[in-house]
């Protein structure tokens, strides 16, 4: 992937492009508007979140530098854990894109402020509050990155983001567990971005929190009647991952009917309204 494959991706008025930059990133372009969420495009590892025995390899390069994204509007993080909020991205993003607008869950601004980006370039997330940003619509949702984690104020320290393109919606889960009530708020999404690696007492020894299963995943599709289903989560780190053969069996098994893409890194796909 490069920067001109990007920016000379023609879409009509009634068209969106995304772009899977691997893990859970996400770009996408939207008349002529980019929207980039949970981008991690660096080697990063945070030491202080893992264990020893653990060996963090990413299996695939990042599909572009960070550096290259000097055409970024906002940039939306959906909690602080490094694959998602990894700290070399957003500075070299901050630098590249002056014109970014920094979204992320109310809890975190101090990490974002932590990591140089200054205040009035950070917009602090809600559950259940819409934020209108030019021509789209972002309403963030909770998210049970295995619980709920409410701080002192009630805010959610992880959220997700669903986002309204005229007639198109997109939910992308972030890090996420199904919880009583979330179905409920992605009724008849049209493209549900989830992610598939799973928990266990295993993962959770070694300090890897879980996300749902890929059974989880297509239950929630069918019962929010969902068009497309997007698995994230599952192709970058081997000790954190499941095969692809795996969801796709799952899926087959499950709900043969769902519609479903699975990406390669650097990869796009076109979108109609």
């Amino acid at each position: 992937m490069t920067k001109n494959f990007i920016l000379n991706t023609e879409l009509t008025a009634h068209q969106a492009a995304l772009f899977y930059l691997g893990q859970e990133g996400m770009l996408i372009k939207y008349h002529d508007r980019y929207i980039l969420i949970d981008p991690y495009l660096s080697d990063y590892v945070d030491r202080h979140c893992c264990t020893e025995t653990v060996q963090w390899i990413r299996r695939y390069p990042a599909p572009i530098e960070a550096k290259e994204l000097d055409f970024i509007d906002y940039v939306l993080c959906t909690h602080t854990h490094y694959d998602h909020c990894d700290p070399y991205t957003l500075r070299a993003l901050t630098k590249a894109s002056p014109r970014a607008v920094f979204i992320a869950p109310a809890p975190a601004a101090g990490t974002l402020h932590a990591y140089g980006i200054l205040s009035e370039r950070i917009m602090g997330a809600v559950a259940d509050t819409g934020i209108d940003l030019d021509g789209c619509r972002i309403l963030p949702v909770p998210a049970a990155h295995e619980t709920l984690h409410p701080d002192e104020n009630g805010y959610y320290r992880e959220l997700g983001y669903k986002i309204l393109l005229d007639g198109l919606s997109l939910y992308h889960a972030g890090d996420c567990c199904i919880y009583d009530g979330l179905a409920e708020r992605l009724m008849n999404t049209d493209v549900l971005m989830v992610p598939v690696n799973g928990r266990g007492y295993y993962k959770l020894r070694e300090d890897i929190i879980g996300n749902m299963t890929a059974e989880e995943a297509v239950l929630l599709a069918k019962e929010t009647n969902a068009g497309m289903l997007v698995p994230m989560h599952y192709d970058l780190y081997k000790v954190n991952g499941i095969s692809p053969a795996s969801f796709v069996g799952t899926l087959f098994s499950v709900n043969p009917a769902q519609r479903f893409h699975m990406f390669a890194p650097g990869e796009r796909y076109i979108l109609s309204l």
